[in-house]
């Protein structure tokens, strides 16, 4: 196979278009760590960080779940279990990615860098999780809610308050997102021995628990504009995510999991750029956020 379409079956291996859903929130702290954008260096360094973490933890998550997506018929035709890609060749994939993403931190500053291995395994550990906790959901949520962390960390080298918030926006969010996701496969994975949030509790129990964790968003979102005497542009932002988790979770029509799914993953990049336009008009109009207090 040629160089262009093997590259396409990888982006497709770590479905690198659902890179949008944390992305936005990282660029958002960026652009308030560097009160602006920040050199093209750490703009470029931040993006390959962000893109090769996420596609070692989709990779892996594939690799290690091949044998349950095989008799999965919702998951049976992805690219290991077909036979579109090789174990080997997947692993090959895993360990570029690592390679680029300590590499892309080592370009940054020395915490950027000290943090980087730790976090590229605990990345792909939460993939392990599933199969002994229903709190799987939490661990990918508190995964992917780093991104912020780590992308102020990238741009000013030392932990801070805001991006922890901000982080914990994305981890509710990603924590219901996922919970929600996970009822199209409740039969499946109880049949396979999995532990999830639907199956311990059912689909409809889980998409209350999902509303609850989407609200908690929220809350986070009013807290955070409150803290730090956000501007207009934050509180419009939140003000059109809560109209779409409203819409959402309460007047959508079909009660088919599959379109509820679909809704859920339009609504995810939604809320990710509403996001990213809410804190950039702040930084924009003020050229930051005023004081952002440290750990």
């Amino acid at each position: 196979m040629s160089f262009f379409p093997r590259t396409r079956m990888f982006l497709e291996l770590v479905r690198f278009s659902h890179t949008l859903f944390a992305l936005p929130f990282a660029l958002a702290a960026m652009f308030v760590a560097a009160g602006g954008i920040p050199s093209w260096q750490v703009f470029v360094a931040i993006l390959v960080c962000m893109a090769t973490g996420r596609n070692s933890a989709m990779a892996f998550n594939r690799l290690i779940d091949a044998k349950f997506d095989a008799n999965n018929p919702r998951t049976a035709n992805r690219h290991i279990p077909a036979g579109k890609l090789s174990s080997l060749q997947v692993k090959v994939f895993i360990g570029i990615n690592g390679l680029l993403f300590v590499l892309g931190a080592f370009t940054l500053n020395s915490l950027a860098f000290a943090c980087a291995i730790p976090v590229w395994f605990f990345l792909l550990s939460y993939s392990l999780w599933k199969r002994f906790s229903w709190a799987c959901h939490a661990f990918l949520g508190i995964a992917i809610g780093m991104s912020p962390l780590g992308a102020w960390i990238a741009v000013r080298g030392e932990f801070a308050w805001f991006p922890a918030l901000l982080g914990l926006m994305l981890g509710l969010w990603i924590h219901g997102f996922d919970i929600i996701y996970a009822t199209q496969d409740e039969e499946t994975d109880r049949a396979l021995g999995l532990r999830s949030i639907p199956v311990r509790f059912g689909a409809t129990k889980s998409l209350r628990i999902a509303l609850v964790s989407h609200v908690g968003m929220l809350l986070v979102g009013l807290v955070l504009g409150y803290l730090y005497a956000l501007p207009w542009p934050w509180w419009l932002s939140q003000g059109l995510c809560a109209v779409v988790l409203v819409y959402i979770h309460r007047f959508r029509k079909s009660n088919d999991l599959d379109r509820m799914n679909q809704d859920f993953f339009f609504a995810n990049v939604l809320i990710s750029l509403f996001c990213l336009a809410g804190l950039g008009l702040v930084v924009y109009l003020q050229g930051g956020i005023g004081n952002v207090p440290k750990f």
